[in-house]
Order: C-alpha cells, then structure tokens, then sequence
C-alpha cells in the first residue's frame, strides 16, 4: 500500500514510519524540512505539488500539529489550535480533490479531549469530554477545546469517498529519543521518578507495538470510523507509572514533588504541568469490541519491554 503521512517526522512519525516500511508498504512523509527518501515537502496550511501524493494512495495518516511539549503561553496555545486545525482542514482538501481518494484517512487526535477525572475510566461511548471541570486551569478547558476543533475539522471535511477514523491517542511509549519514555526514565534515573502532587493521577498510555499494531487493525478493518481511543486498557496512578519505571530500571528510590515543584521543573522543561497533572484515564473500549488484544496491556510488562530495549541500544519499535 501507498501510505502518505503529513507531518511524520516526530516520535509518533517514525515509529509508524519504520514499522510500515518494514512491512513492505511505499511510505511518503509529508514534512516542511524534506531530508530523507519518501519526504516530500509541504507548509501544514496550503495546497501544492504534495496533493499529488495523496491522490491514488491507500491511507492518510496526518500527524501534523505543533508538539504540546511547551509552555501553556497563549501563544502557544493559539499555535496548537491553528498548527492542527489549518493541516488537517487542508488535507481533506486534497482528499475531496483527489481523482482517485484514499480509502482511510487516519487523523490524529488525543486522549486529552477527555476530563480530567479519577472515578470512572472513559471510552468512546460513555466517556465524559473535557472542558467544564471545576477547579482546574483555563488552559486545560483550550487544550480540549484544541481537541475537539482538531477532531471537527475531519468531520467537516467532505470526502465521501474516504473512511475517517480519529486517533484518540494517549501517549506512546517507544526508546526513541526525546520521546515521553525518554523523559519519564531520565527523570528516574536521576532519582527524580517519585510521585508528583501525591501521584493519584491517572496516566493512560500505549506500547508503540501496540500504536503501530493498532494502527494496522484500523486500516485492515473497514467497518470502523469515527473517534477510537488508542490507549492501553490499564491506565495506572502516577505513583504506580514512575514506580514501576524505578523498578524496571533498577533505582531504589523516587523523590516526590509537589505542585509547585513540579511547576518550576515544567518551567525549566520548556513543558506545562499538564502533561503531569491532569488525570487521562482513557480506556480502548472501540478497539477491543472488534476483536483488538494487546500484546502489552500492563505496564510492568511494557516499562521492562522498553528497559530492554533502551540498554540494548535499540531505538526502534521491537
């Protein structure tokens, strides 16, 4: 299959892009920094020469958007909304004027459309959408609101021809560099790994086996669209994610951290406290009514997975 992928050069980008490669499928990465066989480049805002590769391929997979890895600035912010909006309006332009559409068009979204809570997991259907909770930051409510316009512009995009799925996505863990693993073991091993704000929080997260594998069920199932949470069925606590990482990795102990420490470390990180803080207990209830298992569903098994393989040396899907 001819597999296009807009703004695939980020961790998600390149474990899709090693896995479908090395699966034998043509891959072309849409990027505005072309460096490499298979990219071709494009701006995330405007039609051009790149349309051309979306017409007569198999699947779009859009990653486009500005990292959340930063400041919650309203700058910042306003670069979010617009960085993902305007690319994914712009390729279902492409889309609705290809002579010959994709068949899927995979759009990449996020588990953080999804309240901040700690007593009831959410899936698809019965989940609770954020942007109402009392007592949280202003800048949550626009993450979701980010969230949420990403998602409505897929839906508006008129292309009939195409299957629209939306990756309701929470964070994948691969070795790769700079990815959120390799941030979350750094601070372990500097003995910084404890609980952050008393750590009941819930992480949802997935194996990138479990992405990439996920991923292909999508394309190979055709009686699937609409939003599909890609999240691993055992969201944990915080507390449990960083002591089980110490675990795996072999440091005895953690240091806790309190709000206000963990906002001066955001702040030295370039990053925002709620990548920490809010509660995303995200459950795959779509994937596994179709059939979907998981090779890791727990993260003891995953964090050793990847223990292993960063030792190893080996930044790249297993």
């Amino acid at each position: 299959m001819k597999i296009v992928v807009p703004g695939g050069t980020g961790q998600v980008g390149a474990i899709l892009n090693r896995a479908l490669t090395d699966a034998g499928h043509d891959v072309v990465v849409l990027t505005r920094r072309p460096g490499r066989a298979g990219d071709v480049r494009w701006d995330g805002e405007s039609l051009g020469p790149w349309a051309d590769e979306v017409d007569g391929s198999d699947v779009v997979v859009n990653l486009a958007g500005r990292s959340v890895s930063c400041r919650g600035t309203a700058a910042n912010l306003r670069a979010m909304m617009d960085s993902r909006v305007r690319s994914t309006q712009v390729v279902g332009q492409a889309i609705a004027l290809a002579a010959r559409p994709p068949r899927l068009w995979l759009q990449m979204s996020t588990a953080t459309i999804y309240a901040h809570r700690f007593d009831a997991p959410n899936d698809e259907s019965s989940g609770i959408l954020g942007g109402g909770e009392p007592g949280v930051p202003g800048h949550w409510s626009y993450s979701v609101e980010i969230a949420k316009a990403w998602e409505r512009a897929q839906e508006e995009a008129r292309t009939p021809g195409t299957r629209k799925v939306a990756l309701r996505s929470a964070m994948v863990m691969s070795p790769d560099r700079g990815g959120v693993f390799d941030v979350l073991l750094r601070l372990a091993r500097l003995g910084l790994g404890g609980p952050v704000a008393g750590g009941g929080q819930f992480v949802s997260w997935i194996h990138d086996r479990d992405f990439v594998r996920a991923v292909e069920f999508l394309i190979d199932r055709d009686d699937l669209s609409g939003a599909v949470n890609l999240a691993a069925p055992l969201p944990v606590p915080q507390r449990t994610l960083m002591r089980v990482l110490r675990t795996a990795w072999g440091v005895p102990v953690g240091l806790p951290a309190t709000r206000w420490m963990a906002e001066i470390g955001a702040f030295a990180m370039r990053s925002d406290t709620e990548l920490l803080l809010k509660s995303r207990r995200v459950v795959p209830g779509r994937l596994r009514e179709a059939g979907f298992t998981f090779d890791l569903p727990q993260w003891s098994q995953a964090a050793e997975d990847l223990v292993r393989r960063v030792r190893d040396g080996a930044g790249r899907a297993a």
